[in-house]
């Protein structure tokens, strides 16, 4: 017991194990057929050499002193193997030491099956390996695992627990789940979107995050600027593909930040909701790697503010940032990190704005609200397909097959009674419906596009060049969305026209002064002007423009307008002065 004590903490508990269940079995002790060859070869060696004699007298001598007893039989031992050259382990040693001190032990009670063996062909190079084998002491595997499961296991589950504790109470700190890109529900990948924009926008991403392969580009630059009105899917697109791309998709706010944000410095914030985006935009920079950061509505920020990140669009990849309190200089050079800009045509005072000239040298530029090369059919397309999960009846078509809402398409605008053969199972009556939606929503498209492209062709006129007032109703996916949710079979051309009227003129309350004159711009491009509207319209262009030649494209200052009006008196008055003359 004393050994015991003195050998380990642990021993004398599974020593305590042990007797319990080898003696809860039966009254006597297993014996293993190594320590019983050593122990047997042993007394014969003491028959042999005649010392047995010496030996038990030695023994008898230490009668009253066990633990010294048991120490001179185990040195008689570990001699006598040594001297035969007898390889064993120093648990034999101990068993065998034991079994002389017993004397005699029944054959019965050797067990056959080894203590060790040798596990071959293991992989790795730990300490225990010996040459791709680990030499498996059963008793002693079992002693590890014991002190694994009680010792070890708990602490390393307690350290995990511990770690994920941290991690997501500094996930919550940093607000993480906000920069995961969710692609919405209703997103459509239409044929818009596979033809032109992932083919632009891909080209541009491999310069500045690169491609897979040996040949990646090394000298990643560049910028990806999108324009167009409200409501042309900018930034589901661009979440879109960071989803694929498996990018944190960091979108940095452009309203919130405001025109007085002038630097990428938290503390200099002009409010808090400043100060957060500009939180999340160092953010960005110190992750360093597969982030795309998005600034949406740039058209709200300072000129000064985008000139920060014209270092990050060069070959260098380095800005200066700010994070928790200290000035950074972020470097990313060969990092999938890529910068995406968006913005729309006008500001909220009506203005365009314009991103300063070094900024947009470095970018590539697309204007998502306008036709891009030969992708006029396309474009098109895009607004009924983007409109379908807003429509009940044609959400069930396009969730059946996407290739046969193209099909009744093509039906329809061919003037075709039956359609072609489509994939889907459509009952006729479901097939009726299908082309009566269509039929008007291919309707509304025609007058959406109109209207875009008013406001695309308004936005480019530069104020004093104007001949009629600025058009700013607007034909985005968002509008068509709007109409094609309210549209249904039975509607008849009528109700049709009433509903795309009563769109606009909600869109046109907005407008304050301009709403006249926008709604009747919009009638005459529907063709549905009256008489006493076409009147009204030209009384109202001819006023305009008679305006602009009096005061130019400042026809709303008063002091122009002071001015204008005296040199055009003194114009009639030289004129009556001539005419007198004369």
């Amino acid at each position: 017991m004393k050994l015991l004590q003195e050998s380990a903490p642990t021993t004398l508990n599974y020593a305590a194990e042990y007797l319990i269940e080898e003696l809860g079995q039966h009254p006597h002790f297993s014996v293993s057929q190594q320590a019983a060859k050593i122990a047997s070869d042993f007394q014969d060696h003491l028959r042999k050499k005649k010392v047995k004699d010496n030996f038990q007298s030695s023994l008898q001598a230490l009668q009253q002193h066990p633990l010294e007893q048991f120490q001179l039989a185990l040195q008689w031992i570990k001699a006598f193997t040594k001297q035969v050259k007898i390889e064993t382990g120093a648990e034999q040693l101990l068993e065998a030491a034991y079994l002389v001190l017993q004397g005699q032990w029944e054959e019965d009670h050797v067990q056959s099956a080894p203590q060790t063996t040798p596990v071959q062909e293991l992989k790795g190079d730990h300490p225990v390996l010996e040459s791709g084998e680990y030499p498996l002491h059963y008793t002693a595997f079992l002693r590890k695992l014991k002190d694994y499961k009680s010792k070890q296991l708990p602490q390393y589950q307690l350290f995990q627990q511990k770690k994920k504790e941290l991690i997501q109470d500094y996930r919550a700190y940093l607000r993480l789940s906000e920069f995961e890109p969710k692609v919405l529900s209703s997103f459509v990948r239409n044929r818009l979107i596979d033809q032109v924009y992932l083919p632009i926008i891909g080209d541009n991403l491999a310069k500045q995050i690169g491609t897979v392969g040996a040949e990646t580009r090394t000298d990643r630059m560049g910028l990806l600027l999108l324009l167009s009105p409200p409501g042309y899917g900018k930034t589901t697109l661009m979440e879109y593909i960071a989803n694929r791309l498996g990018l944190i998709f960091m979108k940095i706010n452009g309203p919130a930040l405001g025109h007085h944000v002038v630097n990428l410095d938290p503390g200099e914030a002009p409010d808090r909701s400043a100060a957060k985006e500009l939180e999340k935009l160092n953010l960005a920079l110190e992750m360093g790697d597969n982030v795309m950061i998005y600034l949406d509505d740039i058209q709200h920020c300072h000129q000064e503010f985008l000139q920060k990140f014209i270092s990050l669009c060069d070959a260098q990849r380095k800005i200066e940032g700010v994070w928790k309190g200290a000035t950074k200089t972020y470097d990313l050079r060969g990092k999938r990190v890529c910068v995406v800009m968006a913005g729309n045509p006008y500001t909220e005072s009506g203005e365009r704005f314009q991103i300063p000239d070094m900024l947009a040298n470095r970018a590539d530029i697309y204007n998502l609200g306008d036709i891009i090369g030969d992708s006029a059919a396309a474009f098109k397309m895009s607004y009924i397909e983007n409109s379908l999960t807003s429509n009940n009846i044609l959400a069930r078509l396009a969730g059946k097959s996407m290739e046969d809402v193209h099909q009744i398409v093509k039906m329809i605008q061919s003037g075709q009674k039956t359609p072609m053969e489509l994939k889907g199972s459509h009952t006729p009556a479901e097939l009726n419906e299908y082309i009566a939606v269509l039929t008007k929503l291919l309707r509304v498209q025609d007058i959406i596009l109109k209207v875009n492209q008013a406001y695309i062709y308004s936005a480019a006129v530069a104020d004093e060049n104007r001949t009629e007032p600025a058009f700013k109703l607007q034909g985005s996916y968002r509008n068509m969305n709007k109409l094609a949710e309210k549209i249904v079979p039975i509607m008849n051309d009528e109700e049709l026209q009433t509903l795309v009227l009563s769109h606009y003129e909600g869109e046109a309350q907005t407008l304050t002064s301009g709403a006249e004159a926008n709604m009747l711009k919009l009638k005459d491009m529907m063709e549905i002007q009256s008489e006493v509207e076409k009147t009204r319209w030209k009384e109202i262009r001819q006023n305009f423009q008679a305006k602009q030649q009096l005061f130019g494209a400042n026809a709303d200052d008063p002091v122009v307008q002071v001015a204008a009006q005296m040199n055009r008196l003194n114009q009639q008055i030289s004129e009556f002065r001539e005419n007198f003359e004369r």
